[in-house]
């Protein structure tokens, strides 16, 4: 069954090609099509396009199906095309006519448009949550190991004396301000398209601002041909704000391969959640970290595919645009994956305390010893050649402390200011609005 079917059927070969993986992903988009239709039912009540016995049926009906999505037990059989259509038809074999008024005053456009924002707006609440905890931990870590020093490097080269409470620290920040591109991406997603039907409205006179309150969306996309552009363009902005977490943890991953190996010896994990060799019994390979580079560094091509995909299409709708299920949708699993393995793996870190003791590190107080030059009156210039000749000629003598006090520096790392700044952000989302509302629409 085709929601568009008329009297001749389509050649299998091209529904086949057509359809595409869109049957996978249609499962993901279940519940939130009953959502849709819930609040797309109560309006169509509002406007008397249906009586109020057949919307307590119909109500009744979509609570049914949305339980047994829950259940596990809700399939799309083979000859039915999507999720909607399946929906549609389960609702008009139970109820006859009844079922067959609940597309009145909507396209499958603007019915698959709000149904992959509810999606989107739950998907980025989950990936808020995971990134703020993850970045909560890497807080507590960055107090626990502040005064643990760690050679700094530029250019891969040893530079500068830092900590392990500055590394643990920077991603933290790092993460903190990830949260505004999918803030971002949030205040797009969180607008209502329903009511657009293909793109140019309705002849029926739909209460939009009434779906719009029912589905918890902070507004709505108020030109009907906007609306039918937003697909694509959110996908977009949400792309980009899984991209800018996966920077950050790709970058961090690559870190910690880095610092496991024995060149640096920095960090250990216990012997269970590393990997070994066929044939070195030495080795304890990073692969948790090594798979969630390689997965990140996909991620982040996520918004340049989207937009090769896009790059070229005019308004209102076009068949591609299901596409970017297939490009968006594993993305947002595999980022969750990547964080939850990432924080799984961090609460076992092993830190290795007295690092900058090793000899090969004597130079990398170069900096500490130029800035006492100046501190004593020699011009900056002067004491840095004084230094650089010391270094030279063998009489380099290290100092040895480190004092750090300027905010953001090893003796300060500026935790509460972090941290502080990852409450405001995390705030800043107010998911509980559209979470009242959606608890509302589904109360039996």
């Amino acid at each position: 069954m085709k929601l568009w079917q008329k009297d001749f059927e389509v050649e299998k070969k091209v529904s086949v090609f057509t359809i595409g993986k869109d049957q996978d992903f249609d499962l993901v988009l279940a519940p939130f099509d009953v959502m849709g239709s819930l609040a797309h039912l109560a309006m169509l009540k509002k406007i008397k396009l249906v009586t109020a016995s057949e919307a307590a049926a119909l109500r009744k009906g979509l609570l049914e199906i949305y339980q047994q999505i829950l259940s596990g037990t809700f399939t799309i059989p083979a000859e039915v095309e999507d999720v909607h259509s399946q929906i549609e038809l389960m609702l008009t074999r139970n109820l006859g006519d009844a079922g067959k008024k609940i597309h009145s005053g909507r396209s499958r456009n603007d019915q698959v448009l709000v149904a992959i924002k509810l999606y989107l707006r739950e998907a980025i609440h989950d990936l808020t949550q995971q990134t703020g905890g993850l970045a909560r931990l890497l807080l507590e870590k960055s107090e626990t190991y502040r005064d643990y020093l760690l050679p700094g490097y530029t250019h891969m080269q040893v530079a500068m004396p830092s900590s392990f409470g500055l590394w643990f620290g920077a991603y933290a920040e790092s993460l903190t301000e990830d949260l505004l591109s999918l803030k971002a991406a949030y205040d797009l997603t969180n607008r209502n398209p329903l009511g657009s039907g293909a793109g140019y409205g309705s002849s029926f006179p739909l209460d939009r601002a009434l779906t719009t309150s029912l589905l918890g969306f902070e507004g709505m996309h108020v030109n009907v041909v906007n609306a039918q552009m937003s697909r694509g363009k959110t996908e977009k902005s949400l792309g980009h704000g899984l991209s800018m977490v996966a920077g950050t943890l790709a970058k961090l991953a690559m870190d910690v391969c880095l610092y496991m190996g024995q060149n640096h010896g920095f960090i250990s994990f216990p012997d269970a959640l590393t990997t070994g060799s066929s044939i070195m019994p030495h080795k304890k390979n990073p692969d948790v970290f090594e798979i969630t580079r390689g997965q990140c560094n996909r991620i982040q091509a996520v918004p340049n595919e989207l937009s090769i995909l896009l790059t070229n299409l005019p308004s209102g709708y076009h068949r591609e645009l299901q596409l970017t299920k297939e490009i968006l949708f594993p993305a947002i699993e595999n980022l969750k994956a990547c964080i939850d393995m990432t924080a799984y793996m961090l609460n076992e870190i092993k830190v290795k305390k007295d690092l900058l003791r090793d000899p090969r590190y004597t130079n990398i107080y170069s900096v500490e010893a130029l800035n006492q030059l100046v501190l004593e009156g020699i011009p900056f210039r002067d004491a840095y050649k004084k230094i650089a000749a010391s270094i030279d000629s063998g009489e380099y003598k290290p100092p040895e402390k480190v004092h750090h006090t300027h905010i953001g520096s090893i003796g300060n790392p500026g935790t509460a200011l972090i941290e502080e700044q990852l409450k405001a952000n995390m705030a800043a989302f107010n998911f509980t609005g559209y979470q009242k509302a959606i608890r509302q629409l589904l109360k039996s």
